[in-house]
């Protein structure tokens, strides 16, 4: 088992990775910020890093300082967490290369998933269902990518071969508007993400967004845990998951559930992803692969009973998958909300100074929270404070007991989304289950 991990991350998702290190005995260090010394997960690690001042880029995103504190405390292994350096394949590489572990996949894995063309291509060449599109780059000839775009149909969207949360994508509904779009994709691709390539993909119109859980060990060993539907979003960010993905064609699941277990030995991949999908009419379509732990993991160990996070750190010291695909059994139903620092209708960020926090309970209920009175949230970084999770036996009583939690969960002193999530839990068509990713905005009377 690793001795000290040193954790490259902060609030709920670096007390969430300190516990599970706990648990297996192992030393922890926790770096942060000098806008982050009230941290809670600081008070409970063996040792504590001021990594650089308040701006991310100075210090949760600057690596030469990580890897001095993971010089300095001895630690022997690195845990991104997720968001920063999750899935910076330079980061990876300069852990390893400084005689520490990843804990992730390697740096070589997380380039090929990282860039969604090489991705959807390996995707292909393993069997996972990917969405009709240009098979690579969209050609720069305007006549050859006009045409792949009339073999495809329209509506099409283009999308930065780099891009990511929602960045970087533009939908073309008529032919007239497809190079002029091209170009303006390829220009803010190349100014935000330092890579210009760009692809077209068909444009789905009602799609849910479902993703995969994968375990891999790197060793040819890999096992899903299920799905989640992750549908409600608001531009492009998630905001309630749940798990399993309600009203899923089994036969379709069982496949793509298979395929992506058979392409995680393909590529050799090595601890916690998710295969993320947009599902419709009864089929799925890969859209990209996140090499990392998921905000939104809690709700798969919810259904499995497997800690994810222990397991990734199992993985990291070299042991075998300790859990077979027979092992996995799917029990019940689970609903995350996230909750963040922001205004409930306007969803500008609240930072402040929480003045009373009080966490729900009652059976099948979960908090993972860095909140507690008196903590100022800082106005630097995600707006996250907080995931409210419920488990019951069936999708409705979870969906009862998040109510419950819901109403029973306090945080004065700032805003927070709580009414929003409130109103989701009541919403007729979300409580039928199956709504599609444009429900929310269409909800909240937002334009796409």
């Amino acid at each position: 088992m690793l001795e000290k991990v040193l954790i490259a991350n902060r609030g709920e998702i670096a007390l969430r990775v300190l516990r599970a290190c706990k648990e297996l005995g192992i030393k922890t260090v926790a770096v942060h910020s000098t806008a982050d010394r009230d941290l809670m997960h600081l008070a409970l690690a063996d040792e504590s890093v001021c990594i650089g001042p308040a701006p991310a880029t100075n210090s949760y995103l600057h690596i030469p300082s990580i890897i001095a504190a993971a010089e300095v405390t001895g630690a022997t292994a690195i845990h991104p967490g997720y968001g920063f350096l999750a899935e910076n394949a330079d980061f990876a590489e300069q852990v390893e290369k400084s005689g520490f572990t990843f804990i992730g996949p390697t740096a070589d894995v997380i380039r090929l998933m990282g860039d969604k063309v090489s991705a959807k291509d390996a995707m292909k060449k393993a069997g996972v269902p990917t969405v009709p599109g240009s098979d690579g780059p969209l050609p720069e000839d305007e006549q050859k990518a006009l045409a792949i775009a009339r073999e495809v149909g329209y509506p099409v969207i283009i999308k930065a071969a780099g891009g990511g949360g929602g960045r970087g994508m533009r939908v073309v509904h008529e032919e007239r508007d497809l190079i002029k779009s091209a170009k303006l994709t390829r220009t803010e691709a190349g100014a935000a993400f330092g890579n210009s390539m760009v692809y077209l993909e068909k444009f789905l119109g009602n799609p849910r967004h479902v993703e995969v859980q994968v375990l891999s060990d790197g060793q040819g060993n890999a096992i899903h845990l299920g799905d989640r539907d992750c549908s409600l979003q608001r531009r492009h960010q998630k905001v309630l998951e749940e798990a399993p993905a309600p009203f899923i064609d089994e036969q379709a699941r069982a496949e793509v559930l298979k395929r992506c277990v058979d392409a995680c030995i393909e590529i050799g991949y090595r601890g916690a992803g998710t295969f993320e999908f947009l599902y419709e009419d009864g089929r799925f379509y890969f859209i990209e692969m996140n090499t990392r732990v998921q905000v939104e993991h809690p709700v798969t160990e919810m259904v499995t009973g497997i800690d994810i996070v222990k397991e990734m750190l199992r993985i990291a010291s070299g042991q075998p998958l300790s859990i077979k695909q027979e092992d996995v059994v799917i029990r019940g139903h689970a609903l995350e909300c996230r909750i963040n620092a922001e205004d409930p209708k306007t969803f500008l960020p609240s930072p402040g100074k929480v003045k009373h926090f009080h966490a729900p309970g009652g059976n099948g209920i979960r908090v993972d929270s860095h909140l507690y009175s008196g903590y100022s949230v800082p106005p630097n970084y995600d707006s996250l404070i907080g995931k409210l999770i419920a488990y019951g036996g069936s999708r409705d009583e979870a969906m009862a007991r998040m109510r419950n939690a819901l109403d029973e969960i306090v945080v004065d002193g700032i805003k927070t989304n709580i009414a929003l999530h409130k109103d989701l839990t009541r919403d007729e068509g979300f409580c039928k289950g199956g709504v599609n990713i444009h429900y929310l905005e269409h909800k909240l009377g937002i334009k796409s």
